[in-house]
């Protein structure tokens, strides 16, 4: 149905950046090749992305990688779920400097998006904490969820365990 993404999902040297229990760190993978990579990587909510990934055998084809990384982010504007989520957006430019190896990849790409935090926090928006951060420190103020598996997701991270 896409001939094109077949083509390079099928090439040897593409990645695709998903985490996950089979998906090898970058910076690691990054070090042992020596010739460019083509990196996919799938853009959408967390729940969008899951679908698009097991949903398309393609993308099962690369090698898969994720970033291991300590880095918060820096869209202060939007609640992650974690300190250490990070938008698709910053996701690439963290993986593009390790592929590159070249730190100002990173902060120019970056760049827009400090702009546009910066803009929205001087035109009334909040800084917004990870709800991981919110539920730790008692200040999560929404109604805990009904469902089992949500309110185990929850405890999880109050209790810093990897989900």
């Amino acid at each position: 149905r896409y001939p094109e993404l077949a083509t390079v999902c099928r090439n040897p040297s593409t990645l695709v950046l998903y985490p996950g229990a089979e998906a090898s760190n970058l910076e690691e993978v990054a070090v042992i090749s020596s010739s460019p990579s083509v990196l996919i990587i799938i853009d959408g909510t967390w729940s969008q992305a899951k679908d698009m990934f097991y949903k398309n055998s393609l993308f099962r084809l690369p090698k898969q990688v994720q970033l291991k990384t300590n880095i918060s982010s820096q869209y202060v504007i939007r609640t992650q779920p974690t300190n250490t989520c990070l938008s698709t957006l910053e996701c690439a430019a963290v993986a593009l400097t390790i592929m590159e190896k070249n730190m100002s990849i990173q902060e120019t790409i970056l760049r827009p998006l400090q702009a546009l935090c910066s803009f929205q926090l001087q035109h009334g928006a909040q800084i917004h904490h990870s709800k991981e951060h919110l539920l730790k420190n008692g200040l999560y103020d929404k109604p805990m969820p009904k469902n089992k598996r949500k309110l185990r997701r929850m405890e999880l991270l109050v209790n810093n365990v990897k989900i």
